[in-house]
C-alpha cells in the first residue's frame, strides 16, 4: 500500500529541526517513498523550496504546517493564563485548502501571536475547507488530555475537531518514538478511535532524516535555548527515533493497527497542490481619466524623451525607445513602470532624496525619459536587454535608492495608495555561517571560549564563505584540524549545521505590493512588529509577485544635508549642475582620500584608486564593476592596460569594440 511522512519538521523550523531539503527529499526517495509532508511549527518558511525540489524528484509534495492552538481564544493574551497551547497538525488537500492554510497561519501571527503564533477553534472553523487535520504528538490538545487522565474531554475535543473539519478530514494521529507517555497514551488514542469512529494515522515526529543525526537536533535545541550539550533544555527529545523511517520500520511499530499506517498514503493521495509560478501578478494602477495604461505610459515617455533630449532628439534615440516601450507592452509591464514611477515621483516631490539608479534597470531609455533613472543610457552604451528581453522567465527589478532618513516616507506612500493589507515587507533568514556556527557549537559542547574564539579567527572573511574553502585556504585551521580531536569535533559538528537558517528577520529593503490582499498569496508572520511575508524575495518574484527593493542610502542623507548647508550662501547651488570633470575631486580619489565615499572607502578600494589614478568618471565605473568576487582577479591587468592601452590584447578582435 505504502507509507508516507505526514508529520515532518525541517530546517525551517528554525533551530528545532535538521531537516535539509534536498537531502530529505533524496533519503524518501532512497526509501521508496512517493511523497512526502512538510510540517513546520507554525509557519510556512521552507514551503516553496520544498515544493520544488519534491517536483524536481518526482516526489509528491504535501504542504503542511504543525500550528499552535490557543487554549481559550487567539486574541486572549493574560500572563499565565494563555501560556498553554496545544500541538495541531494541518495539510492542504487542495488549491483551496493552500489557500485557507495561508490564511490560517498568516492570523495566527498577525492576530494571535503570544509568544507563539496562536490559532483557535473559531479561525480554524472559518478556514476548514480543502484542510485534512491531525491530532499531532504528545502536544496535542487530545492526547494532553488523555495524559491527565480525563478520557470524557479527549473524547469531547476528538468529535469536536471531526465537527470542524469533517468526517473523512480529522484524524487520531498516533506515534511511538519509545517514550513512556507515549506508549500509555498510545492504547487509549486507539481505544478513542473504535469510541468515536475517526480513523487513525501512524506518523513520526521527524526532526532529522538519519538516526544518527539525532546529535545535530540536539545542538539546534541548545543553541535555541541557550543550553549546553546534556543539560536539560526543557525541549529534550528522549529517544534517537525522530528520524525518517522507512515503511517497514513504520509497520513494525503499528502492526496492529496496519490501517493507521495505510492511511498515510490514502492521505497523501488526496492532497494535490498545484502552486503557480512565473505568472505576474501586477497591482492595479489607475491611470488619469480612464486613459489605457499603455497610452498613458507611452506618452510620459516621448513627453520625456523631449525633456531629456530636446524638441529634435538624435533618430536612433527615439527608435530605441520605441522599441523599449514595444517589448514592454508585448511582456506586460507597463503597469510596473507605472507603479514604480509612481513612487519615485512621489519622493522627489516631496524632497526626499532618490538615487540615479543602478543595476541593469539604469539601460533603460524609457525609465531614464519616464524619471526612474538619472543616468543617460544611450550617453554610456548600456544595454536595455540586460534589464528585459523577450527571453527572461522573471520580473524586471528596479533598484531604487532612497535617503535613508526618508525611505520610510516613500513605504507609507505605497501602503496608503494599495492598502496596509496589499503591502508587506519581506522575510530575509540569517544563516549559520561558519564562524557563527563555529562560536555556536563551540558554546554548546562547552568549550572554553578562548579555544573557539581561536579556531573562529582562523577561518577567512570572505563572501559565500564554506567550511570547505576556509580548509583550504587556511593552513593553520587545517593543520589544528587534523592534530587536536577537540578542534575536530567542533569542527565537524559546524559542519552539519552549516548553512542553516538560524532566525528569521525583516529584509532591509524589500517590500512586496499585491493586487489582492497579501495573504491571498502568501503567508504572512511578524518580525520586530513589523508584518513580513513568510517567502522570500527570491520565491515571491517566482510567484510572479511584485517585489521592490527601498533601498535607505545613508550617502543621499549627506549629501543631502550638503547641498542644504551650501545653499545657506550660494542660493542657487544645484547638484545636478555640479562638473564631472573637476581635476581636484579627481586629485582626491587618485591619494585614496576617499573616507565617507560610498562604494569607495574600503582600505582595498582605496588600495586600487591609488594605483589606478583615474582621471574620468569611466574610471570609477570601471573600479566599481572590477571590486567584487570573480571580476576583482582582473584589476591588475586592467591597471596595466589602462596605463599602457597599446599593450591591450583580446581573445577575438570581435570584442575590441565592445570593450
Amino acid at each position: 500500500m505504502g507509507f508516507t511522512h505526514l508529520h515532518l519538521h525541517s530546517e525551517y523550523s528554525l533551530l528545532d529541526g535538521a531537516c535539509r531539503m534536498k537531502p530529505l527529499v533524496c533519503a524518501a526517495k532512497e526509501l521508496g517513498q512517493t511523497s512526502l509532508a512538510v510540517t513546520d511549527h507554525g509557519s510556512m518558511f521552507g514551503i516553496i523550496e520544498f515544493y520544488k525540489e519534491a517536483k524536481a524528484q518526482g516526489i509528491r509534495p504535501i504542504i503542511g504546517c504543525e500550528v499552535y492552538v490557543a487554549a481559550r481564544s487567539r486574541f486572549d493574551k493574560v500572563h499565565g493564563v494563555d501560556n498553554e497551547r496545544y500541538h495541531l497538525v494541518l495539510l492542504a488537500e487542495n488549491d483551496e485548502g493552500y489557500r485557507n492554510l495561508i490564511k490560517i497561519v498568516s492570523d495566527a501571527w498577525t492576530q494571535g501571536f503570544y509568544t507563539k503564533p496562536r490559532v483557535d477553534k473559531e479561525l480554524l472553523a472559518a478556514h476548514n475547507e480543502g484542510i485534512i487535520a491531525l491530532s499531532a504528538c504528545l502536544a496535542g490538545e487530545i492526547p494532553r488530555a488523555l495524559s491527565a487522565g480525563d478520557y470524557d474531554a479527549a473524547k469531547r475535543l476528538a468529535l469536536q475537531y471531526q465537527d470542524i473539519f469533517g468526517k473523512g478530514n480529522f484524524f487520531i494521529e498516533i506515534q511511538n518514538h519509545g517514550i513512556g507517555e507515549e506508549l500509555r497514551v498510545l492504547p487509549l488514542l486507539k481505544r478513542l478511535s473504535m469510541d468515536t469512529g475517526i480513523e487513525l494515522v501512524a506518523t513520526n515526529d521527524t526532526h532529522y532524516i538519519r538516526r544518527e543525526d539525532a546529535k545535530i537536533q540536539q545542538i539546534l535545541i541548545c543553541i535555541q535555548t541557550n543550553h549546553v550539550l546534556g543539560e536539560d533544555t526543557g525541549m529534550e527529545f528522549e529517544t534517537d527515533e525522530f528520524y525518517l523511517k522507512s515503511e517497514e520500520e513504520m509497520r513494525s511499530l503499528f502492526a496492529d493497527v496496519p490501517q493507521a499506517v495505510e492511511n498515510t498514503q490514502k492521505i497523501a493521495e488526496r492532497c494535490n497542490v498545484e502552486i503557480e509560478f512565473g505568472n505576474t501578478k501586477l497591482p492595479n494602477f489607475d491611470v488619469p481619466n480612464g486613459q489605457d495604461h499603455f497610452e498613458y505610459f507611452a506618452e510620459c515617455c516621448r513627453k520625456g524623451l523631449i525633456k531629456r533630449y530636446g524638441e529634435n532628439p538624435p533618430p536612433e534615440y527615439a527608435e530605441r525607445l520605441e522599441y523599449e516601450l514595444d517589448v514592454i507592452r508585448r511582456m506586460g509591464y507597463t503597469d510596473y513602470f507605472l507603479i514604480v514611477h509612481d513612487f519615485v515621483d512621489y519622493a522627489k516631490k516631496h524632497d526626499i532624496p532618490v538615487g540615479p539608479g543602478r543595476g541593469s534597470g539604469a539601460g533603460s531609455i524609457a525609465a531614464y525619459c519616464i524619471g526612474i533613472t538619472g543616468i543617460d543610457p544611450m550617453k554610456y552604451n548600456l544595454l536595455f536587454e540586460r534589464f528585459l528581453n523577450p527571453e527572461r522567465v522573471s520580473m524586471p527589478d528596479f533598484d531604487i535608492d532612497f535617503c535613508y532618513e526618508r525611505r520610510s516616507e516613500v513605504i507609507d506612500y505605497v501602503i496608503s495608495k494599495y492598502g496596509s493589507d496589499h503591502v508587506s515587507q519581506i522575510v530575509t533568514f540569517g544563516t549559520l555561517a561558519p564562524k557563527a556556527a563555529v562560536r555556536d557549537v563551540g558554546r554548546v559542547m562547552g568549550l572554553p571560549y578562548a579555544t573557539v574564539d581561536a579556531v573562529a579567527k582562523l577561518i577567512p572573511f570572505e563572501l559565500n564563505n564554506t567550511f570547505e574553502k576556509a580548509l583550504n585556504h587556511s593552513p593553520e585551521l587545517k593543520e589544528r584540524y587534523e592534530s587536536d580531536e577537540t578542534v575536530r569535533e567542533l569542527i565537524d559538528n559546524a559542519i552539519k549545521i552549516e548553512g542553516m537558517p538560524r532566525h528569521a528577520s525583516k529584509h532591509a529593503a524589500g517590500v512586496v505590493i499585491t493586487r489582492d490582499p497579501v495573504k491571498e498569496y502568501v503567508p504572512l508572520a511578524l518580525s520586530d512588529d513589523f508584518v513580513v511575508a513568510q517567502y522570500t524575495m527570491t520565491a515571491l518574484e517566482e510567484l510572479g509577485l511584485l517585489k521592490m527593493d527601498f533601498l535607505g542610502l545613508k550617502t543621499l542623507t549627506v549629501i543631502d544635508d550638503a547641498q542644504k548647508a551650501v545653499r545657506e550662501t550660494q542660493p542657487e547651488f544645484d547638484i545636478e549642475t555640479i562638473p564631472l570633470d573637476d581635476e581636484d575631486t579627481y586629485r582626491q580619489f587618485t591619494v585614496g582620500q576617499t573616507y565617507g565615499i560610498f562604494q569607495f572607502e574600503s582600505a582595498g578600494m582605496r588600495s586600487v584608486l591609488m594605483r589606478l589614478k583615474p582621471q574620468v568618471l569611466e574610471d570609477l565605473i570601471a573600479v566599481i564593476a572590477l571590486y567584487r568576487p570573480g571580476p576583482m582577479e582582473s584589476i591588475d591587468t586592467y591597471i596595466k592596460n589602462r596605463k599602457h592601452p597599446e599593450n591591450t590584447t583580446y581573445k577575438t578582435e570581435k570584442l575590441r569594440d565592445i570593450l
